[in-house]
């Protein structure tokens, strides 16, 4: 997925590897997380398949610069991609699962837990709302807004997705200090 991510960026238009880093952190980052090391792992991976070539620029009184490229075969392997209907709807998550055998540990330490998710997912929100997605600069780097506005649609996608994991945990919380509550009262 990762490389169908930075194709993506790509067909918009060549860019560093460092521009492609920043340009997913403001972006794709909100849905799907890779770190810097990823992102340059990737490139080599995407040039070895022929869908990416780099060129070497040259600077005075600056670091060189490499400037990768999506290729012809790349901007097909994207389309091939778009194209697919097999999308993966296979719910894989860590804090589910840990959730699930959370038995195992005490109510408190349980609503510790959840406490401390919720200040997560509420400074996620709180920097969401201090500093919106860059949805509308990177829109002017294209050709065509259009294609910006399903940029938009997946963005909303991330924060209603973290708006109702909130909800949950503080659900989760409130259930654990009303048995807590229960037990104590006993």
């Amino acid at each position: 997925m990762l490389k169908h991510g930075i194709l993506g960026l790509l067909n918009y238009g060549s860019m560093t590897g460092y521009e492609i880093n920043r340009a997913f952190k403001d972006s794709l980052n909100y849905f799907w997380q890779a770190q810097t090391s990823q992102i340059y792992r990737e490139l080599q991976t995407l040039k070895k398949n022929g869908w990416a070539t780099d060129e070497l620029i040259e600077q005075n009184d600056k670091p060189d610069r490499k400037l990768f490229s999506i290729t012809d075969s790349g901007r097909e392997e994207l389309l091939r991609w778009l194209s697919e209907d097999n999308i993966d709807l296979a719910l894989r998550s860590p804090l589910l699962m840990k959730t699930f055998f959370r038995g195992e540990l005490s109510v408190e330490e349980n609503i510790d837990a959840f406490s401390r998710l919720i200040q997560t997912l509420s400074a996620f929100m709180n920097r969401f709302q201090a500093e919106p997605p860059k949805v509308a600069q990177y829109a002017t780097l294209i050709d065509d807004p259009i294609k910006a506005v399903y940029w938009k649609m997946t963005v909303e996608y991330g924060v209603m997705y973290v708006k109702m994991m909130l909800q949950w945990a503080e659900n989760c919380k409130k259930e654990l200090e009303e048995i807590r509550n229960e037990h104590s009262a006993d």
